[in-house]
């Protein structure tokens, strides 16, 4: 059985103290490094190697694409293959709707979704992969097509540094635009608190589907609104349409549960349907954990892929 969570020898950084760190691209790189290094010196040891587009070394390659980093990181041979046969393009869609304003912890959902699109961002493109982003709340605000590059990289995180605003969300429309722009297979990641109707959302990801995009979704929440954890009975604000009602959190509390359980458990069977990984995340994780998950649900599908076409292309006994 695999382990939800890799063993390292350093603390996992607190989203707390992450936060503290104003510059966006540097906070993701904090957690990237930090992952290198505890995957490098815990059991994963190797982890990265075998997500990434890599192929193990045998006697008469050409030394010349000897990927020395990965040498030195996991003293085993691979060879990075040609950039253009391996290398996918990333596409992260981000929720800035106002119900990502939010927060109980000293920030909001939507920081805590920003930093996990730019650790995304930062991690693939050292990868060498290309990455776009598309930002929306009720439209679609910022669209930014896959590139690799150091200057489109900024351009990505001075757009994610960019204020939640709308007055509500639309999940199906930035998706149904995904699918018109890329027309290259590639990897779509979509990050919101899916507090918003459903009832469009399963057309727009038939729609990647059928174009055969990869996609992970991941609903970020924060603790306060999973658990409804207040005591005295307070005026609540929909942070969208403004809309202010007096609730008691004790008598409220089975009832709103039941339901974001609902909606949860609907967000996530429609991904299981669709083969899409869907990952759910509180606000009050590090984030190195959501990325050894991104990359162990990649892995796991990958291997899935693997044996779907071994089994596919088998001749009859």
């Amino acid at each position: 059985m695999t382990p939800a969570a890799p063993a390292t020898s350093r603390p996992l950084i607190a989203p707390q103290a992450l936060m503290r760190i104003r510059h966006l691209e540097l906070r993701a790189r904090v957690v990237v490094e930090g992952f290198w290094s505890g995957i490098h010196r815990s059991p994963y040891h190797g982890f990265s190697v075998e997500f990434t587009e890599y192929r193990q070394y045998t006697p008469g390659d050409d030394l010349r694409y000897l990927d020395w980093r990965v040498l030195a990181r996991s003293d085993r041979f691979f060879l990075k293959r040609f950039e253009d046969e391996t290398n996918l393009r990333g596409h992260l869609v981000a929720d800035q709707s106002r119900s990502m304003t939010f927060g109980s912890l000293g920030f909001t959902k939507a920081e805590y979704a920003a930093t996990l699109a730019a650790t995304l961002a930062y991690f693939l493109h050292l990868q060498g992969d290309a990455v776009g982003l598309l930002t929306f709340d009720d439209q679609v605000r910022d669209y930014l097509p896959a590139r690799h590059r150091v200057s489109h990289l900024r351009r990505l995180m001075h757009a994610l540094e960019r204020s939640a605003a709308g007055t509500s969300t639309d999940l199906a429309a930035p998706l149904q635009r995904v699918a018109e722009l890329v027309r290259k297979r590639g990897l779509v990641l979509l990050i919101s608190d899916f507090l918003a109707p459903l009832d469009r959302l399963e057309a727009a990801l038939l729609q990647l589907s059928a174009s055969g995009h990869e996609m992970v979704v991941f609903q970020v929440l924060d603790p306060a609104e999973v658990t409804l954890d207040f005591r005295n009975a307070a005026l609540f604000e929909d942070m969208e349409s403004g809309r202010t009602l007096l609730v008691d959190p004790v008598t409220a509390r089975a009832e709103y549960t039941r339901r974001l359980e609902a909606q949860t458990r609907a967000v996530r069977d429609l991904c299981q349907r669709l083969g899409h990984t869907c990952l759910r995340l509180t606000t009050d994780q590090p984030l190195e954990l959501a990325l050894f998950d991104f990359l162990r649900a990649r892995m796991q599908r990958g291997r899935r892929v693997n044996r779907a076409g071994h089994h596919a292309t088998r001749s009859p006994a």
